[in-house]
């Protein structure tokens, strides 16, 4: 008789968790939708590219801090590029000028982490 209690609790843990996993893969095919969406949306530039290249003051790793900034930066709409060097300090970020600017791209920075890091000598150019 406990045997099967046992087989039952299983059986029924299984279950639950065999649905769980189905909602997650359910969520990944829209999480991928939407990336798709994004990156699309992010390529189709209706202005001129530009090229933004500042110092980030403030950071203390490349990881937590560098990665985490260029990552905010590419989520951007209008943002085709965005690159983080830690050791140089340097962020590079080629944008739509027609779905961004610079303002934008400064207010994010300095948005992150209840404001730690300052940009500092902002270049924008065109790319030709």
């Amino acid at each position: 008789m406990r045997f099967y209690k046992l087989a039952v609790i299983a059986l029924i843990g299984g279950f639950v968790f065999m649905s769980c996993n189905d909602k997650k893969a359910d969520k990944g095919v829209e999480n991928k939708a939407e990336i798709e969406t994004i990156s699309n949306d992010a390529k189709e530039v209706t202005g001129t590219v530009e090229t933004a290249t500042f110092q980030v003051e403030g950071m203390t790793c490349e990881i937590g801090c560098a990665k985490l900034i260029e990552g905010k930066l590419a989520g951007l709409n209008g943002v085709k590029v965005a690159k983080v060097d830690f050791e140089t300090k340097t962020a590079t970020v080629e944008f739509d000028d027609a779905k961004q600017n610079v303002e934008s791209l400064i207010a994010t920075v300095e948005k992150i982490a209840n404001g730690i890091y300052k940009v500092e000598n902002m270049n924008v150019g065109s790319i030709k």
